[in-house]
């Protein structure tokens, strides 16, 4: 158990340090008064039975899994439209503090079970007491309506081991294009939508600062 702790706190580290510096984006889009791409972030360490199904699924040695998994690290950052995503891909993309080693597009081409999101892997420095670590993690970028039908998709995996009865499998491919339906039929009232949210906020912050 010592090992593992050893092994996974720089992946903590990580987690925690890009989740700071990916939710500080979104932040200063607010500040700056302009439309953020970005939704929310969430992040989370692989946990250790999952690494071992893995490692044992896809034939990775355990003293190779810094090299060869790269999702041991795994954030997620959520959209409010589909045309976000490639916005907010060309953000990391620009970044300097990260270095972007692939690109896997799961919305213009999708996989045959209906998921879609766009995935990013990077390669990020950790500093820690014996000097820098670079690890890498696994960027997730989608809707919140993809990531709806991705949550349900993988518990409904977890349940039946990925041999998903004809019925379910065939509502699960159903549900996942009446979800990309639904963006894009959001994104066809994007500008409406906009600029709902930022009556709402202005509405909200006159209310505050009546109060102060």
């Amino acid at each position: 158990m010592k090992h593992w702790d050893q092994f996974l706190t720089p992946y903590k580290q990580a987690v925690e340090e890009l989740k700071i510096k990916l939710k500080g984006m979104r932040s200063q889009f607010k500040l700056d008064s302009s439309h953020s791409p970005i939704e929310f972030v969430t992040g989370r360490v692989k946990p250790i039975a999952s690494i071992l199904d893995k490692a044992n699924q896809k034939g990775i040695p355990l003293d190779k899994l810094e090299e060869e998994m790269q999702d041991i690290a795994g954030l997620r950052m959520m959209c409010q439209f589909v045309d976000d995503i490639h916005g907010v891909v060309d953000l990391l993309r620009n970044r300097n503090d990260l270095e972007v080693l692939e690109e896997r597009d799961y919305i213009s081409h999708k996989k045959s079970s209906g998921y879609r999101s766009y995935h990013v892997v990077i390669r990020y420095p950790v500093q820690t007491i014996n000097g820098e670590k670079k690890i890498l993690a696994e960027i997730q970028i989608r809707t919140l309506a993809m990531n709806f039908w991705a949550t349900v998709e993988h518990s409904l995996n977890y349940k039946y081991k990925g041999d998903f009865p004809s019925d379910i499998k065939k509502r699960l491919e159903f549900a996942a294009e009446a979800a990309f339906r639904l963006d894009e039929e959001m994104s066809l009232i994007r500008g409406e939508i906009q600029d709902a949210q930022a009556f709402f906020t202005r509405k909200k912050e006159q209310k505050q600062e009546g109060k102060n």
